[in-house]
């Protein structure tokens, strides 16, 4: 069977469930061999010089006692001229959220590097970032690219919108809910059906962090940048030539006085403070029969992205969604007003990781 060599920068959440398929695929896999040469954490890496295959069965160990360190500003070289030196064809997944590594990758797609990730930063930071990744993929020789997890984890968010694309159908309108974060959130703040004993805005944020559904410091998700970023790719895929992430209206859950909150701990009490804001939202929403969500929405033909609250009648798909789920609907001409829908979890390691394997198992479809 052809060979095919893998390096993995990210051994977090993500990366350790990644590497956990990844075995069991190679294992099962009839059409290639996979060898992977590199595994990389933020300060140790390990790699097979000779390149014939890393252990992905003892590599939390083997990682833990290498003493080959990680310096960032030799990154790009080092790798790229083990990767390129490769007895055949080589695919490098970032399962990173690293802004410098994505600044790296036109260089390796140029190289004959295939690259697959859940990164969202080279898909949604600068534009001319962003073309020089498509065009350094599609130039002669380049290596393919894959980040469907970059919207949506292991949902099919953006093969569904390059199929409709590729099948000549038009872009309408997408509108839905992006974050597992804000997802939970709202369906506890704001349930479809509404007991009377709901909790306040702040305690919910609480439990969410607790449980681990946002970020460490939950303003990284209550800014709405995430859900920014995740509009700007499918905006860009769609043909709207956004510039950056915040070039369009983004509604922040963030009171301007907490911004500057010296941990999340001190947000979270100063939180409380504004929870009569919050609630008078909801209460409005009630009063129309109606029920508040943070979605993310995109106009194609009127050139609009934005992210902010929004009232959803109770009997919609989105009013109805549960738990930490995604939605996304898609309004195209031929689908007219009953939208198709991609539902389910959009966030966590192992559904992400998914994601991530699912984009591999397409580049070695299309190698030789």
């Amino acid at each position: 069977m052809p060979k095919v060599y893998v390096a993995i920068i990210g051994a977090g959440g993500v990366g350790k469930s990644f590497i956990s398929q990844l075995n069991s695929y190679a294992l099962r896999s009839k059409k290639h061999t996979i060898s992977t040469i590199l595994i990389s954490r933020s300060s140790k890496a390990i790699l097979s010089r000779d390149y014939s295959g890393l252990n992905l069965a003892t590599w939390e160990s083997d990682i833990a006692s290498s003493s080959v360190s990680v310096k960032p500003p030799s990154f790009p070289d080092e790798t790229l001229k083990f990767l390129t030196s490769a007895p055949g064809p080589v695919i490098l997944v970032d399962n990173t959220s690293s802004e410098a590594i994505a600044a790296e990758y036109p260089r390796f797609l140029s190289s004959g590097v295939h690259l697959v990730t859940p990164n969202k930063k080279g898909f949604s930071s600068s534009l001319d970032l962003f073309k020089a990744i498509y065009a350094a993929s599609g130039a002669q020789n380049g290596g393919y690219v894959f980040h469907e997890a970059t919207v949506g984890a292991g949902l099919p968010v953006l093969s569904t919108l390059k199929d409709l694309i590729d099948t000549g159908d038009e872009i309408v309108k997408i509108e839905g809910v992006f974050s597992g974060t804000m997802s939970y959130l709202f369906n506890s703040f704001a349930p479809l059906s509404p007991s009377g004993s709901e909790k306040p805005f702040s305690a919910c944020v609480a439990e969410a962090r607790e449980l681990g559904y946002t970020e460490p410091d939950p303003r990284d998700d209550l800014n709405g940048l995430d859900v920014a970023r995740k509009l700007t790719i499918l905006a860009r895929l769609s043909g709207l030539q956004v510039s950056e992430p915040t070039s369009f209206p983004i509604q922040s859950l963030i009171p301007k006085p907490l911004e500057s909150a010296t941990s999340a701990e001190e947000f979270l009490v100063g939180l409380a403070g504004f929870d009569g804001e919050i609630d008078k939202v909801k209460t409005a929403a009630e009063s129309e029969g109606a029920v508040v969500r943070y979605v993310g929405s995109l106009d194609v033909g009127k050139g609009e992205v934005s992210v902010g609250l929004r009232n959803f009648d109770r009997g919609s798909a989105i009013a109805g969604l549960k738990g930490s789920d995604n939605i996304i609907s898609f309004y195209t001409r031929r689908y007219g007003e009953r939208a198709m829908i991609v539902q389910g979890a959009g966030a966590g390691a192992e559904v992400t990781a998914m994601g991530v394997l699912g984009d591999l198992i397409k580049v070695l479809e299309r190698l030789k």
